[in-house]
């Protein structure tokens, strides 16, 4: 996944100004090497094509500018000390609401005369009180000082990079909810008022409408979306009516969403789709997902937003998942379940079924479409976002652990998850009174889904350490 940064190579005349010129270089090799895309000043354009003075402050500015469009990020490096307010100026003029990230190069020992000496590590704390009193949140390393050819920075530009991707990716964010909520899922409720204010859009079907459309469709133009669901799962003992009421629910929702400009989407299930209409929509909703458009059950769009931020950060699919069950006595393992609608990226071994739950109430023949396995062993993080009509703001939490091997006999889609310190993530769930579904990937890109929505996007989100 390759992002676009915009770079500001800090100077200050006290100090060498070669360290300008190389510390450029340097930076600009490692975002390359990175398979990042980089847009800064040139040597032609300013001194060494660093930020020291306020007119190489609003060039830089005008130039970050014409790239708004392409910029996801900003990357301040400080080779020496650094103007700490022509940085902020910079920032500040470009305008542009996207996350930054304050690098600086750490002093050698053995170079600390006058003509090297960088004095890095003090001049990053002037830089980020400058930006603290301009009002614009920043990221940090995590050393103080980091050289850009070093591990630790290579580490920190792909966390920055997801960051990046999370922020961008939330913001004017479309979901698609379709259906109504279920009478007996109050746990979803969501403020539609709420997201709209953070820049996120709902757009509603009815499922009355899906079911006229695949009502007016024809066998031959479901074709298609019936060749992929063959080619996705395992479909050995699945009647071949259910098969294609699948094919036809998953091309009006693919072509409903492309026609409203949807990224991702949460739908109706229980009970209606399975007595109104004869299947569950959990194979087209994994093949969904699995193609990094992420989809939720009972039309849970707060749980949704989880699920997008995590795919964001990682780039591979997420899945909804319930805090189901205890695992015996051990305190930081459990139990997580769905019907279930997982993406087989979560599998290592999955094939079509029956949802088992409501096969008793609805009849088994109308409860065909579940994907069914055990989730394997994986790095595993967590995120549940949630809008919160009594404070008026959007709030969550986010953590990591791992999905086990830990032997586990049941029905749907279900692993074992190990999560430190359990007992007090799942009273904080409680306390706060925080919905039962969660959002898992098979990641480590929890920290950067926290930095994302409480640094930038401004939410209260509590990071489970």
């Amino acid at each position: 996944m390759s992002n676009t940064f915009g770079v500001i190579v800090g100077n200050r005349g006290f100090f060498p100004d070669h360290l300008a010129r190389s510390g450029r270089e340097e930076i600009l090799a490692a975002i390359q090497n990175a398979g990042h895309k980089a847009v800064a000043l040139t040597p032609e354009e300013s001194k060494y094509g660093a930020v020291e003075t306020r007119a190489e402050a609003l060039r830089c500015a005008d130039l970050f500018k014409k790239h708004a469009g392409e910029i996801e990020g900003i990357i301040v490096t400080l080779p020496n000390f650094g103007e700490e307010r022509s940085i902020a100026e910079a920032l500040r003029n470009a305008e542009l609401p996207v996350p930054v990230l304050i690098q600086a190069t750490p002093d050698t020992p053995g170079k600390m005369t006058i003509a090297d000496r960088r004095d890095s590590f003090c001049g990053k704390m002037s830089a980020c009180n400058n930006l603290r009193q301009y009002g614009i949140p920043y990221s940090l390393t995590t050393l103080h000082t980091e050289t850009p050819d070093s591990p630790e920075f290579k580490a920190d530009l792909e966390w920055f990079a997801a960051v990046c991707r999370v922020v961008k990716g939330l913001r004017r964010l479309r979901i698609g909810a379709i259906g109504a909520r279920p009478a007996a899922f109050n746990t979803v409720r969501y403020s539609e008022k709420l997201l709209e204010n953070n820049g996120i859009s709902v757009e509603t079907l009815d499922l009355s409408e899906v079911f006229g459309r695949i009502g007016r469709m024809s066998d031959a133009e479901a074709q298609p979306k019936l060749d992929q669901i063959k080619g996705y799962v395992n479909t050995d003992g699945i009647p071949a009516e259910a098969l294609m009421k699948m094919a036809k629910l998953g091309t009006v929702i693919q072509g409903w969403m492309q026609d409203n400009g949807l990224a991702i989407s949460a739908i109706q299930c229980w009970t209606s789709m399975e007595e109104y209409f004869g299947v569950v929509p959990c194979t087209v909703m994994s093949m969904m997902s699995n193609e990094l458009l992420s989809s939720a059950c009972e039309v849970d769009v707060a749980g949704v937003i989880g699920m997008h931020a995590l795919r964001l950060a990682s780039g591979t699919p997420s899945a909804l998942l319930d805090w189901n069950n205890n695992y015996g006595s051990d305190p930081d393992k459990a139990v997580c379940f769905h019907c279930s609608n997982l993406p087989k990226h979560f599998f290592a071994e999955v094939k079509m079924d029956y949802q088992a739950i409501i096969a008793g109430t609805v009849g088994k023949l109308n409860t065909f479409g579940t994907c069914v396995g055990r989730v394997k062993a994986a790095p595993m993080s967590y995120a549940r976002f949630s809008t919160d009509d009594l404070t008026g703001q959007m709030r969550g939490y986010v953590g990591s652990g791992e999905f086990t091997d830990d032997p586990l006999e049941t029905f749907g889609g279900a692993g074992v998850v190990k999560i430190p310190n359990l007992q007090r993530l799942l009273r904080y769930i409680c306390e706060e009174g925080f919905e039962h579904h969660v959002a898992a990937n098979m990641s480590r890109s929890a920290e950067a889904v926290y930095e994302a929505t409480s640094n930038y996007l401004d939410w209260d989100v509590y990071h489970h350490e």
